[in-house]
């Protein structure tokens, strides 16, 4: 049994495909019949009109964007947050050095 390799498709393909298969189904073809002549699966299929619905290419490459940064934003927090917990800990176990002033 050969295995089929996984292809990512660009934001703007997922939206191009989108649209040939609205213009299938308008013409009577059944999704699985659409999903053979995208070349894709009917779960890959369904998963993108959940997901790209109305977009347009445009807007599915910005939301991808926004979503990448979002991502190294939430990494660069984690990181940050991780830091300031180590350095939290580092300070409640350092010795504390008080000089005590007696007056005289």
């Amino acid at each position: 049994m050969i295995m089929a390799m996984r292809k990512r498709h660009s934001p703007e393909q997922v939206v191009r495909k989108l649209t040939t298969a609205d213009r299938l189904l308008a013409e009577g073809k059944d999704v699985a019949a659409v999903c053979r002549e995208l070349g894709v699966s009917e779960p890959t299929y369904h998963r993108w009109r959940n997901q790209f619905g109305g977009l347009k290419a445009d807007d599915a490459k910005r939301l991808k964007d926004l979503e990448r940064e979002n991502s190294t934003l939430k990494r660069l927090l984690a990181d940050a947050e991780l830091e300031k917990a180590a350095l939290k800990e580092i300070a409640r176990d350092a010795p504390i050095d008080r000089q005590v002033v007696i007056a005289a």
